[in-house]
């Protein structure tokens, strides 16, 4: 069964965790995605290996650029970013996320790739767009979370140190936003035959994120609160509870959860405790959330209620009765107990890795109508530099002089007599 992107040509010129990430998004959807690699070590995610023998090749890297080719030449060279440039006619999709400015020294750019490629969709990727003050900023994921407010939105109180989210989130996002939008102009391409230049950034990704939020502000400059670990409706018991034996998130955040929530814990007075809850809110036909008077009562009602039982048992009883709850678990705890469990929670596709697989857990969705997923592993640097060369047309010598002239590197490397 064929894939949805089987026929697309993706150059991917990126490197880290956006950029890859968006293009192994095209590649497991069926894309044929070259990466571009410099030839002394290839990027930077080959060189974070946790041991010497992972090669060059490294977990990390692999679970990024699964099913992708490896096309290792130095864009720094007039010959190497010639071959990106005869790669780029026959491509469909252009990747980067350099810093603004930087591809066009080495005539790279929307502009040269489009004069080789008219209808090229063509993706920039960088921290804070291509146009302003900040553009030529460089940009990691913690930093822009300190930028965009995300950080201040964490912790709870507004004394609280800024805290950071435990991953690179916004990298993740923007990866993602990066390959949504590239389908879209795909599509918009096969209709109207027009390419498009997109402009990416970690910015925009960290304020869809935070959407709800930055949209609160931008219409009544209403700036959000620091709840910590509470639920983003404001519910009383939308928040998470120390218990016996670990923690445990709940969202009783309507008057029925919360009715059933108060009952499970023998609370039940607390629904017509006028000094509590705002029971007019309360009792309104057509639901809402539930709204507190006097919230530090509430919390440390729960909280004493919660303290002396168990989180695995209270997370069983309340989603029975229909109250969201789920005791805080490592993820790979979570992650072993789907598996054990099995559904479509968890949907894991495993890659070749050497003489190892590495396992991932997918793509985030399954299509029911669609070949199963590559089971390709990411390339050795310069793996299918030569085969590429011989498609476009370079012969055995021709290859060897770009070699000689360190403007590309072949995997395996040239032997004694070879080509």
């Amino acid at each position: 069964m064929s894939k949805p992107l089987e026929g697309v040509r993706v150059i991917d010129m990126s490197h880290v965790i956006a950029g890859p990430l968006a293009s192994l998004y095209l590649a497991q959807l069926g894309a044929e995605v070259i990466k571009i690699e410099p030839p002394q070590s290839g990027e930077v995610m080959r060189a974070s290996k946790a041991a010497p023998e992972e090669g060059d090749t490294p977990a990390g890297f692999a679970a990024l650029n699964a099913g992708k080719r490896s096309f290792a030449a130095d864009i720094r060279t007039a010959e190497g970013a010639a071959l990106v440039r005869s790669l780029a006619r026959t491509a469909d999709v252009f990747i980067e996320n350099f810093r603004p400015g930087v591809v066009a020294k080495y005539g790279l750019d929307y502009a040269a790739i489009q004069a080789e490629r008219p209808d090229i969709v063509y993706c920039s990727i960088s921290g804070y767009g291509q146009e302003g003050e900040w553009s030529r900023r460089g940009a990691y994921d913690h930093v822009v979370q300190a930028l965009t407010g995300m950080m201040m939105m964490s912790g709870d109180s507004a004394e609280a140190p800024p805290l950071k989210v435990g991953f690179p989130v916004i990298d993740v996002a923007v990866g993602m936003l990066g390959a949504l939008s590239i389908v879209a102009a795909l599509h918009r391409r096969e209709r109207e035959g027009l390419g498009q230049y997109i402009d990416a950034s970690m910015v925009q990704a960290s304020l869809m994120l935070m959407y709800p939020n930055a949209s609160s502000f931008l219409t009544g400059r209403v700036e959000p609160q620091r709840v910590g670990n509470r639920g983003y409706t404001g519910s009383p018991t939308a928040d998470t509870y120390r218990c016996a034996d670990g923690w445990l998130a709940t969202a009783a955040n309507t008057p029925a959860q919360f009715r059933k929530l108060t009952a499970v814990l023998a609370l039940e007075s607390l629904c017509e405790d006028a000094a509590a809850l705002d029971l007019e809110a309360f009792h309104a036909p057509g639901g809402g959330f539930v709204v507190a008077r006097d919230l530090p009562y509430l919390q440390q009602r729960f909280r004493d209620a919660f303290a002396s039982r168990s989180a695995a048992e209270m997370e069983q009883r309340l989603n029975a009765v229909g109250v969201p709850a789920a005791r805080v678990r490592k993820l790979g705890e979570f992650l072993d107990e789907m598996e054990s469990r099995g559904g479509a929670a968890l949907q894991p596709v495993a890659f070749s890795h050497g003489a190892s697989t590495v396992r991932t857990p997918g793509l985030g969705f399954r299509y029911r109508f669609d070949g199963a997923a590559a089971a390709t592993g990411a390339p050795r640097l310069g793996q299918d530099t030569h085969a590429l060369l011989a498609e476009m047309g370079w012969g055995a010598e021709a290859i060897r002089s770009l070699c000689d002239a360190r403007a590309i590197r072949l995997y395996p490397p040239i032997q004694q007599g070879a080509l």
